[in-house]
């Protein structure tokens, strides 16, 4: 009796990790929202919903392995891992579930729009929400009847079929999405490590990337300033039907700042064309016009954003890179509005520059090669799934015991798996940031619009369900616990998969559409957007880092290096004695508090050598070394080409020729017929002419 009860397993244990954990996951998404929102003036009609939009799939990734571990254990003894009791992981399952789809198609759509409408009255607004969801929940209904015409011949009309066919249209939609987004991530979060690995190479993509975003940022200003001067305008208007929303346009221009605080420029004044308004103001007018100012402030709120940190990346790549000649790296004092932990140092100035010089680009690079290799695992374990499941590798990194009578998955195996979830959660989030197809929509540190906070947290529950549920595939191979293995003995299998896989249709989909997940990888792999973008000129797609190296005016390296240089100079003039000039424009930028201050980059590097005490000629010839190394193929053979043709010496038999041979007057000879001068020299450019005096050839 004693041994019966001391083999049986009590889930006290695991229960209180479960409860800590989900506290944690919950203090990390308020952290989370705190980034991004400012939490005492956001409403809360956003805050909740975002809230949980984000916790429930931070639970699902937490909850997928104790389901794992609990139902591959034998229920006589104890487990290996955290467990569950079955009734409670069901009740999760469906809380989990069932509040992630009513968030997903009903409720964050709704809000979104709500929070993006322009009108005042609470009525208004929510009906315009209805009417801009009209046409997406119309296109879901086609959805539903098209696929209900199927279930329901194969199936008949009854309560599993009408479950069947929404929890398999929510599922098939999201994992289409989930595939296309999480397979380009797996190729573009390791590229982008591995590229960052090299200090130069980074600082030239920065600098790629600031002619762009400088670009962005100027028309953001000048959208802002058009919408501003017509609420101006409306300003001027005391009688008519601007007598009738006179509220609304004093709210308006209490929010603008022209023409008193940010007046135009000259060159603005003639480039912007004339403001019009309607005679007649309407409240669709209005609530258009709201509408747009409220994008238009957060867009050059993101852009000023996006400009702030390029010139701090910028300063402080730059910093790493020259501090190579001196091996030190001397900061400033830390400004009074920066945090508590940019005003900790803790490094010296040597060991500044070995762990920014060398241990961080090192452990980026050794990083990248290790997700580059998880990668490969869940593109394979995707492919061999359909044919051989036995060779999933990630089967096999997680599945530890699979004869055990103790449980074939572990506490390892448990860690193991939370860590695929969340890397495959990471590559499919990470590519929601990257591809520009979003109409605008952008997370800005502390300033995110309502309506971009809704759209985001919305696509992160909708990714949640399908990729779990893609990562219990993977472990399908016939062990001896099951018919079809351990994901199929899964609570979330018996509540979801069976559902999926009500019919023929559902179950050959879920097995053979992760396949097309080689065509995002690939896409980005041999960088087929940009191949695509060149020859359709399409601006929305993905864009690359690696295009217009040269050419100034078309967004290259050398114009934003310029450009970031110039911005970097203006705003340390007059500071670079004290050796605290900071770099960047904190005051433009709203709520951005500064940050440790850096050296500037006004000063050219030789001087910043020289008054360190170091010699330039090193910092010069590794200039040149990195240049040669930021060479592409055809740059560098184009380079030596040109090489050989300016060295190349006249061989010695043909320096004598034509001594005695009169020049032409067509090419230069004089008008009494004297020779032309032997061409002696090492320059064969003297069979054409010579050269003159300024180093010009004369034909």
């Amino acid at each position: 009796m004693i041994g019966t009860l001391a083999a049986k397993s009590s889930p006290v244990g695991s229960i209180i990790f479960a409860s800590i954990a989900l506290i944690v996951l919950s203090f990390c998404v308020l952290l989370l929202l705190r980034h991004y929102l400012p939490l005492r003036t956001t409403p809360a009609y956003l805050l909740v919903p975002i809230f949980f939009a984000l916790w429930l799939p931070a639970s699902i990734v937490l909850l997928v392995p104790i389901d794992l571990a609990s139902t591959s254990r034998n229920q006589d003894v104890g487990s290996r891992g955290i467990w569950l009791p079955e009734r409670a992981l069901l009740v999760s399952w469906r809380i989990s579930y069932w509040l992630t789809f009513a968030l997903t198609w009903f409720i964050l759509p709704i809000l979104a729009e709500y929070t993006d409408a322009g009108y005042r009255d609470p009525k208004a607004r929510f009906m315009f929400s209805l009417r801009q969801n009209a046409q997406y929940q119309a296109f879901i209904l086609a959805s539903a009847i098209a696929g209900g015409i199927y279930v329901f011949i194969y199936a008949g009309f009854n309560l599993n079929s009408i479950k069947s066919l929404v929890m398999a249209l929510a599922y098939s939609w999201g994992l289409v999405l989930a595939i296309y987004l999480m397979g380009h991530g797996l190729v573009a979060m390791p590229r982008l490590l591995l590229r960052n690995s090299s200090i130069s190479g980074r600082l030239k993509r920065i600098q790629g990337n600031a002619a762009k975003v400088h670009d962005k940022m100027e028309d953001a200003i000048v959208n802002l300033e058009d919408l501003e001067a017509q609420v101006t305008m409306l300003s001027s208007r005391k009688t008519g039907s601007a007598k009738v929303f006179e509220e609304w346009i004093n709210e308006l221009v209490e929010d603008s700042h022209l023409p008193e605080s940010q007046p135009r420029t000259l060159s603005r004044r003639m480039s912007v064309p004339a403001v019009n308004v309607p005679n007649v103001l309407t409240e669709q007018y209005l609530a258009d016009l709201s509408r747009k100012l409220i994008r238009a402030r957060h867009s050059r709120a993101r852009y000023l954003d996006e400009w702030d940190r390029i010139l701090s990346d910028a300063v402080d790549t730059q910093m790493v890179l020259d501090s190579a000649a001196s091996n030190n790296i001397e900061i400033g004092q830390a400004s009074p509005h920066s945090g508590f932990f940019d005003r900790i140092a803790i490094h010296t100035p040597y060991t500044r520059y070995l762990y920014r010089y060398y241990f961080i680009p090192y452990s980026m690079g050794f990083l990248g090669c290790f997700l580059s290799l998880a990668s490969f695992c869940i593109v394979w374990s995707e492919l061999i799934k359909a044919i051989n499941p036995w060779l999933s590798i990630i089967s096999l990194t997680v599945v530890h015991h699979p004869e055990s009578e103790r449980g074939q998955i572990g506490f390892a195996g448990q860690v193991i798996a939370s860590a695929w979830i969340l890397y495959m959660y990471t590559a499919a989030l990470y590519s929601l940031t990257e591809v520009k197809v979003w109409r605008g929509r952008a997370l800005v540190r502390r300033n995110t619009h309502g309506e971009s906070a809704m759209w985001y947290s919305m696509q992160v529950a909708k990714l949640s369900v399908p990729l779990s549920y893609n990562f219990l595939t993977f472990l399908q191979p016939g062990l001896e616990r099951g018919e079809h293995g351990v994901g199929s003995d899964t609570v979330f299998y018996k509540f979801l998969g069976s559902l999926i896989e009500f019919t023929p249709l559902g179950e050959r989909f879920d097995t053979l559409f992760p396949i097309f997940i080689l065509v995002p990888v690939c896409a980005a792999l041999f960088n087929l957007y940009g191949k695509v973008k060149r020859l359709v000129d399409f601006g929305g797609v993905i864009d690359d880092d690696e295009e217009n190296e040269t050419g100034y005016g078309t967004g290259s390296w050398r114009e934003g290096q310029n450009l970031i240089e110039r911005e970097i100079g203006n705003a340390s003039l007059g500071r670079l004695g004290d050796g605290a000039g900071t770099a960047t424009r904190r005051a433009a930028v709203p709520n951005n508090p500064n940050n440790r201050a850096t050296p500037a980059l006004l000063v050219p590097p030789a001087e910043r050598i020289r008054s360190l005490g170091q010699s330039v000629t090193p910092a010069r010839a590794r200039t040149a070394e990195e240049d040669i190394e930021e060479e592409n193929f055809l740059e560098a053979f184009s380079h030596r080409v040109k090489n050989t043709f300016d060295t190349v010496q006249t061989p010695k038999w043909l320096q004598n020729v034509g001594e005695g041979i009169k020049r032409p007057k067509w090419m230069g000879g004089n008008y009494e017929g004297e020779a032309a001068p032997s061409s002696s020299g090492s320059d064969f450019t003297s069979w054409f002419g010579g050269r003159q005096s300024d180093g010009r050839v004369r034909l």
